[in-house]
């Protein structure tokens, strides 16, 4: 089986997008999973879903901003004032056939084949975008999970679980804190790149927030993405800098909300 990337929640920023593309291509990664949210936030959402459209994905789903901005008639709630006003400038930018593209991509999705299971927010109800922030939330995932490994994105907040099959005691669910020890190094560098990799155990389901590419909220402005080794039962996230100035000019000069730009420096 093949090496692939999981990729989320890139959100228009194809600076970050596109040192994530590189690296895949140095490490000679051939397919990708996309998690949703290709678009909103940042500036360049069509040159974003271009290149999405461009890549050898296995599978993709839909995630909140993508449905919202390929409804151009439907009405936005439930985001805050900066998030709605890129979601309607987003929508502006895109093409039909681009909008049309972003909502016809499934909700979750169960790739068999790979023993993964995708889906942007959570299994249990995907279409009312809820979070994974603990292990109440990833008990509750578990429950709809039939491949062993499930990634998810949503949160941009990176995080792992893991549920042992048979427990004789104690809690059959436990967070993999290492999964997100490369968040903020203790000298707070951000210009290096990091990676962690967690080895799978044969008995035990995983669920795998693989971090946000385009707008990290986990006080790691770097891009998070994650490669996913089906044969060597093994994932690996990476955490690799991008140029945020430059991103951050396009968002002022789109006329976007500064707390879009300025957010993106300290990844929050």
């Amino acid at each position: 089986m093949p090496k692939i990337a999981i990729i989320s929640d890139i959100h228009g920023n194809a600076e970050a997008f596109q040192v994530v593309l590189d690296k895949c291509a140095e490490l000679g990664i051939e397919y990708f999973a996309s998690l949703g949210d290709v678009v909103g936030y940042n500036a360049d959402p069509q040159p974003c879903l271009q290149a999405m459209q461009q890549l050898p994905l296995v599978g993709r789903v839909r995630g909140n901003h993508d449905v919202y901005a390929a409804n151009v008639d439907k009405e936005v709630v439930g985001f805050n004032a900066n998030a709605k006003k890129a979601i309607e400038w987003t929508s502006a930018q895109l093409t039909e056939e681009e909008r049309k593209w972003l909502i016809e991509a499934p909700a979750r999705l169960n790739l068999t084949k790979y023993g993964m299971t995708l889906v942007h927010a959570t299994l249990d109800s995907p279409d009312n975008w809820g979070y994974i922030f603990d292990e109440h939330h990833a008990r509750d995932n578990f429950n709809y999970q039939y491949t062993q490994v499930c990634f998810c994105g949503h949160s941009h907040f990176p995080v792992a679980f893991e549920k042992k099959q048979v427990v004789f005691s104690g809690n059959a669910i436990e967070e993999l804190h290492e999964w997100r020890s490369i968040s903020i190094p203790e000298v707070n560098d951000f210009t290096v790149e990091n990676s962690v990799t967690i080895k799978l155990k044969v008995d035990c389901k995983y669920l795998f927030n693989v971090g946000s590419i385009g707008q990290p909220r986990n006080g790691d402005p770097r891009a998070s993405f994650v490669i996913y080794d089906s044969d060597m039962l093994s994932l690996t996230r990476y955490v690799i800098p991008y140029d945020i100035a430059s991103a951050q000019e396009k968002i002022l000069n789109a006329g976007l909300p500064e707390r879009l730009a300025l957010r993106l420096a300290k990844g929050n």
